[in-house]
């Protein structure tokens, strides 16, 4: 943990994948069976979506580097279009988005008792993430804590997507909390450029890829994973 100074917080704004799941335990693992579904056999073409997925197939993880692991659905689309230039990038973005509903969760703690002590302190929870708003809301309700957020938003939810401020803002005026009274809790530079640039304060966890180093300048604080928010609140 990095100790930094802690404003009184209202809200919390939770990023999804790499933070309230743990990013290779999910995402990797899902994605290495999608490469080989989307090869079908096929060698040179495995090869090709790893290539421009950033993905190591030796490993079976994304790099550090992967744009995937930041960027909303359309965008992951359009990538992996690239080693599938016969594919209609419509259909491919449905595709994967029914793909992402539906990838076996690996939470990064056990997230029904963590988010119903938030709740008791009378936490405010919501959840901006850069999958689509639908595939949020199956993969919360597949773990059993959909009901714990008030609201829900993804890149395709109106407003926007990060690492811009406007869906955290969104977010913050529904609630009708100060933007300087919630923070951003993510594990990618978005993440955190979009919690400051939106006044809030920036909570970095290292379930993700990024590593601290890359995170830190961008964060108030830097914790090992979500479940060590209390810590930090009570500090």
């Amino acid at each position: 943990m990095v100790n930094a100074e802690v404003r009184k917080v209202d809200a919390l704004i939770f990023d999804k994948d790499g933070t309230l799941f743990d990013y290779h335990a999910t995402w990797s693992v899902a994605s290495a069976d999608l490469i080989e579904t989307l090869s079908a056999g096929d060698a040179d073409r495995r090869k090709r979506l790893a290539e421009v997925m950033d993905f190591d197939l030796n490993l079976g993880q994304f790099r550090p580097t992967s744009a995937i692991i930041a960027c909303t659905n359309r965008e992951a689309a359009e990538i992996i279009w690239q080693a599938l230039p016969d594919q209609d990038v419509d259909v491919l973005e449905r595709d994967l988005e029914d793909f992402a509903m539906n990838a076996p969760l690996a939470p990064a703690v056990p997230l029904e008792p963590l988010l119903q002590g938030f709740l008791g302190q009378g936490l405010r929870l919501s959840i901006m993430t850069n999958d689509s708003e639908r595939g949020a809301r199956s993969n919360l309700s597949h773990a059993g804590v959909l009901d714990h957020f008030e609201m829900i938003v993804g890149f395709d939810s109106g407003f926007g997507a990060k690492p811009y401020p406007d869906p955290l803002l969104a977010i913050a005026a529904q609630l009708g909390v100060a933007p300087e009274r919630c923070a951003m809790v993510g594990d990618s530079t978005h993440d955190l450029i979009a919690g400051r640039a939106a006044g809030m304060q920036s909570v970095a966890v290292l379930t993700g890829v990024a590593e601290a180093d890359e995170l830190r300048p961008h964060a108030d604080v830097v914790l090992r994973d979500i479940g060590e928010i209390p810590a930090w609140l009570r500090q």
